[in-house]
């Protein structure tokens, strides 16, 4: 997929923002931004000098995305283009009955995903939220799930009790754990890579592809141990086909 000339393309997320600078199908720099962070503002900011597009995917409030894009407006004399989610975007067809109430990350992860795997595909997103997509053979969403991510879940879990505290640094298993901090992630996995296989086998009725993205994507993969594929780019990847229907 080319971008015409040298465009900008922001995943902007529940708590941060992911950029990359692409000039026709390279991508020549990313970074991450957060509003209230200078240093990170500073870099988007001067990411480089002139720029034809900028193309965004923002599940944000409006509010956020107008002081977004008057910033960016500012700095390249550009308006940016928000993608949103569609009832049909080529042959992907949206399950809602109102299609602006879907994520447009997922609805763009789903395009990306279809433009990869033209067979039946689920399409496994984890970033603050964990989400889980099918899309049939022939491009209907056939439906998904949204899950608390691992971070949500453990802030959930911190926040509402008095005495589960912990200060290791511990990764994330499946083995049951023995102490409160990996009994605390390891709680986490189970229940993150649990609900990815009951979904797969849900599922299962006919085959498909997996296709994983987000920040945990490598790891749930591993976890879940039902092969598949990581694509961390993939949002940007449905931004990028979206942009060139218009």
């Amino acid at each position: 997929m080319n971008s015409p000339g040298v465009c900008l393309q922001l995943d902007i997320g529940n708590t941060r923002a992911k950029w990359r600078l692409v000039n026709g199908n390279k991508v020549i720099s990313r970074g991450d931004y957060r509003p209230n962070d200078e240093s990170s503002q500073q870099r988007l900011l001067n990411c480089c000098e002139s720029l034809h597009h900028i193309w965004i995917s923002s599940v944000t409030t409006a509010a956020s995305e107008l002081q977004l894009s008057r910033l960016l407006e500012n700095q390249w004399g550009i308006a940016p283009w928000f993608a949103r989610s569609e009832s049909r975007t080529g042959s992907l067809m949206n399950s809602y009955e109102e299609p602006g109430r879907m994520g447009v990350d997922r609805w763009l992860a789903m395009l990306g995903g279809r433009e990869r795997k033209k067979s039946r595909v689920c399409v496994i997103d984890s970033g603050s939220a964990l989400t889980i997509d099918i899309v049939s053979a022939d491009g209907r969403h056939e439906g998904g799930y949204i899950i608390p991510g691992a971070a949500l879940m453990e802030r959930a879990l911190l926040l509402d009790t008095d005495r589960v505290r912990f200060d290791e640094e511990v990764g994330y298993g499946l083995s049951p754990g023995t102490s409160t901090a990996h009994a605390v992630r390891h709680g986490i996995a189970l229940a993150q890579a649990g609900a990815i296989t009951l979904a797969l086998e849900q599922a299962a009725s006919e085959p498909m592809a997996i296709l994983f993205c987000g920040g945990a994507g490598q790891s749930l993969m591993e976890l879940v141990d039902h092969g598949g594929e990581v694509v961390p780019d993939l949002v940007f990847e449905g931004l990028e086909i979206m942009a060139s229907l218009r």
